[in-house]
């Protein structure tokens, strides 16, 4: 579907998203990789210009642009940034750029890093062979101590890591052994296949940096770290840049580009205009942003890739506890509708119907859609007994594809008798609500981005999971993802999790809307981007292949 006559029906809507694009508040810190940032932390275009002109040791700003690609992102990602605990989509570019995990388990298969290989014998134990070549950023060699650190890190409780649920299970915990100074073997409780998977992207710490730290969050290392990434984080000021230089003992040699810095501009027209006056050299973007940029005569290029991605809207299921007046709502919604006015055609995102994107071969659609149908809607909330509902929608506010969505959901669910009160908050807040059962919100918009493997949703979608925001009790979705990761036929598996998806649609407290592409806009002065390759997260699986044009 291209942009059509729809999009006059919502003309204003779109204005009014764009207006509060500007001045509303930003987006939650979420454990999925959502961007996110926060009005009380704005700089001004004007002090950040002179902060990275002239008040840093490196002039991290235009004065040394030559040997310098600047990425404008929409957040900080903070000094508290580390391996175990940080998992937003900042946090981890930062932390991509400063240290290397055994190998990446993307959609193209594995890539290696500071591994070189597996062998298993039984699907329960795997050794993997270790590069012999790798120092840390301060000159120490890398080794298996290492890597059985970082590991048992993330699977003590009391860390809060990222990756403990994908380590640590009800069957027991991955157990992480040394074999020898370039050998390490990981053995699973039972035999899962998952495993690579789960074993993949976890970041290696330097042990002999970490080894008595005991807050992760907070501490002298994270931002001033060692690590056996390509580039090293040598400045940092809050609200305004990250910058990194090269690190001269990346294995894989030493990298084109001297410097990089994450140049953090919060207002999407400030990134704008600093990348089409050349301030900086690369954005994200949404289609709407992408029209406004005369590409050829600011030397951009575009490039569309798919992360993935679900955005969706959550029903806290303590405040809407009636199973008709969540489905009510779904059905007063037109996921269509919202998808035109935030991504303008459809080559920028799928229509998702489940908590999996579309790419994946565990996806269905034998599920309840939930296509619009406002006399069902409307029948519904007549036999639940509710009338002039109010219902609080909390959104990312400097998101203009969340406040199109939200300000279509407010008119739509109205058109059904549905008041829905919108809420641009404060990203720490809303992060801070959400987690909290008894929080006041009925509504909020969102998004993430997971593995590959089903399993991997598990935290979001499990009764009582970290990051169950609906706050439900389910026991049936909870059996069905302990089936699926403990069955090892792949044909079984897709029945479970054809299910599972059912299932979820049918509690009705989860609605997708999206799979969204990423745009990358980037100076065409920057080369190199295939080779480096755009992957989900991260933007980029290793910026060592990045050159600057000469």
């Amino acid at each position: 579907m291209k942009k059509s006559s729809m999009m006059k029906k919502f003309s204003l809507v779109l204005a009014m998203a764009m207006m509060t694009s500007l001045f509303g508040a930003c987006g939650a810190k979420d454990p999925v990789v959502e961007n996110t940032t926060t009005t009380e932390s704005a700089v001004k275009p004007e002090a950040e210009s002179k902060t990275l002109d002239t008040e840093t040791t490196g002039n991290a700003g235009k004065g040394d642009a030559e040997d310098t690609f600047t990425y404008a992102i929409s957040d900080d990602p903070g000094e508290s940034t580390n391996v175990i605990t940080s998992s937003s989509r900042w946090d981890l570019s930062t932390i991509k750029l400063i240290y290397s995990p055994l190998y990446m388990y993307n959609a193209d298969g594995i890539n290696w890093f500071l591994a070189t290989g597996y062998s298993t014998e039984d699907d329960l134990t795997y050794v993997f062979k270790l590069r012999d070549d790798v120092k840390w950023s301060d000159g120490e060699a890398f080794t298996a101590d290492d890597v059985v650190f970082t590991y048992t890190e993330m699977e003590k409780k009391e860390n809060l890591g990222w990756a403990y649920s994908q380590l640590v299970y009800d069957k027991g915990t991955v157990e992480v052994k040394k074999i020898d100074d370039y050998t390490v073997s990981f053995t699973f409780p039972f035999k899962t296949p998952t495993a690579l998977e789960m074993l993949s992207q976890i970041f290696i710490m330097p042990k002999h940096i970490y080894e008595n730290v005991t807050d992760y969050e907070h501490n002298q290392y994270n931002l001033n770290s060692i690590g056996t990434g390509p580039y090293q984080a040598v400045e940092y000021v809050p609200g305004s840049y990250v910058k990194f230089k090269r690190n001269e003992h990346y294995f894989k040699g030493v990298p084109a580009i001297k410097n990089i810095v994450f140049r953090i501009i919060e207002n999407s027209d400030t990134a704008l205009l600093a990348l089409q006056s050349g301030e900086v050299d690369a954005y994200q973007a949404i289609p709407s942003e992408v029209e406004k940029l005369n590409l050829e005569a600011n030397n951009l290029r575009t490039y569309s890739y798919s992360e993935g991605r679900i955005g969706y809207f959550m029903i806290n299921t303590k405040n809407i506890p009636d199973v008709r007046v969540r489905k009510a709502i779904f059905y007063a919604l037109n996921k269509d509708e919202m998808n035109i006015a935030s991504y303008l055609s459809d080559e920028f995102y799928l229509t998702p119907y489940t908590f999996l994107p579309p790419t994946s071969s565990f996806y269905t659609e034998n599920v309840e859609k939930y296509a619009q149908d406002q006399e069902k809607a409307k029948a519904l909330l007549k036999e639940a007994g509710v009338s002039n509902l109010t219902i609080k929608v909390s959104y990312t506010g400097s998101d203009p594809a969340q406040t199109a969505q939200a300000l279509l959901l407010q008119q739509q669910l109205g058109e059904v008798g549905i008041n829905a009160e919108l809420d641009a908050a404060d990203s720490s807040a809303l992060s801070a609500k959400k987690k909290d059962p008894n929080n006041d919100i009925g509504i909020y918009t969102g998004g993430y981005i997971m593995g590959i493997d089903p399993d991997t949703f598990s935290s979001l979608f499990e009764s009582g999971a970290a990051y169950n925001y609906m706050h439900y009790n389910e026991p049936k979705i909870d059996e069905l993802f302990a089936q699926g990761r403990s069955e090892n036929d792949k044909e079984k598996r897709k029945e479970i999790y054809d299910k599972l998806q059912a299932e979820i649609q049918d509690i009705a407290a989860f609605y997708p809307i999206t799979s969204n592409n990423k745009i990358l806009v980037v100076n065409k002065r920057i080369e190199g981007i295939e080779d480096a390759k755009l992957v989900p997260v991260y933007t980029f699986e290793d910026t060592y292949y990045l050159k600057i044009a000469g």
